[in-house]
């Protein structure tokens, strides 16, 4: 494959009842659009052929344990989360991954964080370098929010980042749309799944 395995993870990012689910804390401005994009069913295929392969799933969890943790309540998403902070903390039923998600996290990471970057607030970039990754590929929702704030992040911190186009999705089509075009500038380049896992020639 043109992605060498032994340097690669994937983070899958925010792939919790709060953001997937209609019982989710989120679910009024994401749920619907999760499910008629169909990514969550091609991310669990993918994150299943990405491990067959080699690459380290990390599931990234947004979750806020007692005492706030690292959150900040800086922008009006934070503050909203905040004020329900028991429906994120790590042990409620919203924080939890869906089951589409259940079987990877057993062989990699589960990683909690309370910034909308899934490389911000913990030791994670330090844990992937020491164990020489140095390539990421990104799965998640939403596209334009944590899916790009990590992939920028990644991309400043040395990585280098793909997204995985048909493994995102966002609440609007266009903003979608608009944050892969802004990633194709920002990042390596966003590639499909079948494009991330190809051989590279005979």
């Amino acid at each position: 494959m043109a992605i060498d395995p032994r340097r690669a993870a994937v983070l899958a990012l925010h792939w919790q009842v709060n953001v997937i689910k209609p019982e989710g804390f989120f679910s009024d401005m994401l749920s619907e659009p999760v499910a008629r994009s169909g990514v969550v069913q091609r991310a669990a295929r993918f994150h299943e052929a990405a491990h067959a392969a080699g690459i380290l799933p990390i599931f990234i969890r947004f979750a806020v344990p007692e005492g706030e943790g690292g959150l900040v309540r800086n922008t009006a998403f934070m503050r909203a989360v905040g004020e329900a902070q028991d429906a994120f903390r790590p042990e409620a039923p919203g924080a939890q991954l869906i089951p589409e998600m259940a079987g990877p996290p057993e062989a990699g990471w589960v990683v909690d964080t309370q910034k909308l970057s899934g490389l911000a607030g913990t030791d994670l970039p330090d844990r992937l370098a020491g164990r020489g990754i140095d390539t990421i590929l990104v799965t998640g929702v939403a596209t334009n929010l944590s899916v790009e704030q990590t992939a920028r992040h990644g991309t400043d911190l040395g990585f280098t980042v793909h997204v995985i186009s048909d493994c995102v999705t966002a609440a609007e089509d266009a903003a979608h749309t608009a944050s892969l075009a802004n990633l194709e500038l920002t990042t390596d380049g966003c590639l499909t799944a079948n494009e991330a896992l190809a051989p590279t020639g005979p």
